[in-house]
Parts: C-alpha cells; structure tokens; sequence
C-alpha cells in the first residue's frame, strides 16, 4: 500500500527537474490512489490579500500577500487556515489547519473562524503515481511539518528553514547560494 503524504511538506532537491519547483516547499493538502494537490508555501506575491480577497480580509493578517501556489489553475485562490474549530474546515490538513470553504453558488464567502491564514494562486497537482515517481528520483524530501512553517512571516525563507531542521547534508545545502557563482 503507497505511503500518503497528507498533511506533510515536499522539499524540492536540486535535482528537481521542473523549474517552476526550484527552492520550493509544498504543503501536501491530499495525495492518494487519484494523484496528489498541494500548495507552494514560500513563493509570496505583491498583491494584497485585501485585493484578491476583499470580503474574506478579516481572516488575514493585516499586511498578509497572496502566495503563488502553483501551476495549476493560477487563477484559482485557495486559503489554508488555522480553524479555531477543526469542524470548519473544508478539509483538515493536520491538527487545527486545514483548506478554508469557497463561496456556494451565488451565495457571499463565509469567513471562518480562525487563528491565521494564508492565500494561495493556484496549486500544485500530480497524476496518479507520478509523486511517487518524483520521490524516488530523489526531486523531494518529506519532512514533517511545524504549523508555524505554513505562516512564517518571510515565507520565502521556509526551503532554508526546512533543510535547516533536517541537517546534516541538507544543512549544508540549505546554506549553498541560489547561483553558486555568486558565492
């Protein structure tokens, strides 16, 4: 039976063959026999929650920017909380975070109860056995997940962070440059 990764972070290696996933960390939100979905964490955006979502802005902090996902539906907004109330949620992720309900029909967007939240543009999405595939390509590694690394203030630094936890050689190469030549 596959090992399911819900609720767990993908680290990208550099041997990660797409470019779009360079240096990211992906919160797993559902992965089983169907495929996986998850959110890039730590690409953030300039644009304003308050503008991509201006009747849900209570949820988020006050200077909070939509993250870029993923590729898949970049047009889609997606929002990872943490529920006061674990009920809540559309689908628990792990703990109290889970993925917030979008807007029903016609009806206004009902803003949950929560301690923290963040927006995602678009996902991150793989064919049945095609995660497995990457993970034995050695493209990621799974780490387990702190709630406190879904909303770091500087999400971009979360890849650092996460190899950081795990040390020794994914220590070192949380620390190599992003251009070596640089160095």
């Amino acid at each position: 039976m596959p090992r399911w990764l819900n609720g767990r972070l993908l680290v990208a290696l550099p041997t990660i063959g797409d470019p779009q996933f360079t240096r990211t960390v992906v919160l797993v939100v559902d992965h089983d026999e169907e495929g996986a979905l998850g959110v890039v964490l730590n690409r953030p955006t300039d644009t304003a929650v308050e503008v991509a979502v201006p009747g849900m802005v209570e949820m988020f902090a006050e200077d909070e920017v939509v993250h870029e996902g993923g590729p898949v539906q970049p047009d889609a907004l997606l929002t990872v909380a943490e529920f006061r109330d674990p009920a809540d949620a559309a689908l628990l992720v792990m703990g109290r975070i889970g993925m917030v309900r979008g807007a029903e029909g016609d009806e206004p967007p009902v803003t949950p109860d929560v301690d923290r939240a963040r927006a995602y543009a678009g996902y991150a999405g793989w064919a049945p056995g095609q995660l497995e595939h990457e993970l034995a390509a050695d493209d990621w590694i799974v780490v387990e997940p702190r709630p406190d690394d879904l909303f770091l203030p500087d999400s971009s630094r979360l890849w650092h962070v996460a190899l950081e936890r795990v040390g020794g050689a994914f220590a070192r190469l949380a620390r190599v440059p992003a251009d070596p030549s640089l160095n």
